[in-house]
């Protein structure tokens, strides 16, 4: 049976020793709700699926973030760890001050429904308005509010029943980007690169085409991955933690020739692509957003993205003919409906094809 005393303050505390449990304690304002408590979690303790919501009780979301932050993210990569700051804002203003055992399910959802609804800092161009965030956004959101409370329960051994993310119901991811290069655009955008003062953003943006990389994995390149004779390209540190080695064709390979021979490459500087030193004296990555961004605005094609280049290089090994095995092991995508996404051919091409095929059979 439960204690229950008065407390010099006027308020019940509900004491529960049993053996097998550790001792459990709470505070009510009536004696009532101190006897309802108490039953309820003795019975529980019989049934075996008592959970000591204390600590939940006690820690706030924001504690929660802090520490998983602190913890969790600096174990990922540098991209996702800048990205995860970057979303636990919305998230920290929303919860920050309740305590992990008040987040339910529907308050979960009201985060979702509110966020959905929010206007993003980007304006339409034609219409000069704030835009709503994107699902995909409020997707990744959710993700880490999600992982946030999978931590808190497997790790920390916070006393929660569920995960109130998983019982929600997600926005949906939508159908994938499938921007492609048509008309004159790859010409424009080849001779603008060309003409930039920097060679290293022509290199990396026609490697991009010719390869299928991602421009984290281009210009993060040391020397030592890059081999000419055997034509490939090692990678190490891919998006999805794969390692992988990409061929090269032989306009790659001329292309890494030039880079290669980069006669401004500092002697005591390994990357094949580098910036200018930083106030700590070190070189990082050449970093060409703005370049580009200036480029793609300056031409007139301002919505295309450098992962455009992937998708285009991807799209073409599918339309020369490779096997999805074949394109997989070189994009270094997991599944065949990611692969697919990246993939869209186009209809003239395919009309071609079954010609072919219509001529074979007759």
């Amino acid at each position: 049976m439960a204690t229950i005393v008065k407390t010099p303050s006027g308020t019940w505390k509900a004491v529960i020793r049993k053996q097998g449990w550790p001792t459990t304690a709470k505070t009510f304002r009536t004696k009532r709700d101190a006897e309802d408590w108490s039953r309820r979690t003795e019975d529980d303790m019989v049934r075996g699926v008592y959970i000591q919501r204390g600590s939940a009780e006690r820690m706030s979301f924001d504690d929660a973030l802090d520490r998983y932050l602190r913890e969790v993210t600096p174990t990922k990569k540098l991209a996702t760890q800048r990205a995860e700051k970057l979303k636990s804002k919305p998230l920290r203003k929303f919860f920050g001050g309740y305590a992990l055992a008040a987040i339910g399910v529907d308050l979960v959802a009201s985060y979702r429904d509110k966020r959905l609804s929010t206007a993003s800092q980007r304006k339409n161009k034609s219409t000069g308005k704030a835009t709503p965030l994107r699902p995909a956004t409020v997707r990744l959101e959710l993700a880490l509010l999600g992982h946030v409370f999978t931590t808190a329960i497997k790790e920390w051994r916070i006393g929660l029943v569920q995960n109130p993310v998983h019982n929600i119901r997600k926005p949906s991811a939508g159908e994938g980007r499938d921007r492609r290069l048509h008309g004159d655009e790859e010409t424009r955008v080849l001779a603008a690169v060309d003409a930039y003062s920097n060679p290293m953003l022509s290199w990396i943006v026609r490697i991009a085409l010719e390869t299928g990389m991602r421009s984290s994995e281009i210009t993060g390149l040391r020397l030592r991955q890059v081999d000419i004779n055997r034509r490939i390209v090692r990678l190490a540190d891919t998006k999805n933690d794969s390692a992988r080695t990409v061929p090269m064709t032989l306009a790659a390979q001329a292309l890494f020739e030039q880079a290669l021979a980069n006669p401004l490459r500092p002697k005591d500087c390994d990357l094949v692509f580098f910036g200018e030193p930083g106030r700590d004296e070190r070189r990082r990555p050449y970093n060409f957003n703005k370049a580009w961004n200036d480029i793609k605005h300056s031409i007139g094609i301002a919505d295309l993205r450098f992962h455009d280049l992937r998708h285009e290089a991807v799209s073409r090994l599918v339309e020369a003919g490779l096997s999805d095995q074949e394109v997989a092991a070189i994009s270094g995508h997991k599944s065949m409906q990611m692969l697919k996404r990246y993939t869209h051919l186009r209809a003239e091409d395919l009309v071609g094809r079954l010609d072919e095929l219509s001529t074979v059979r007759r």
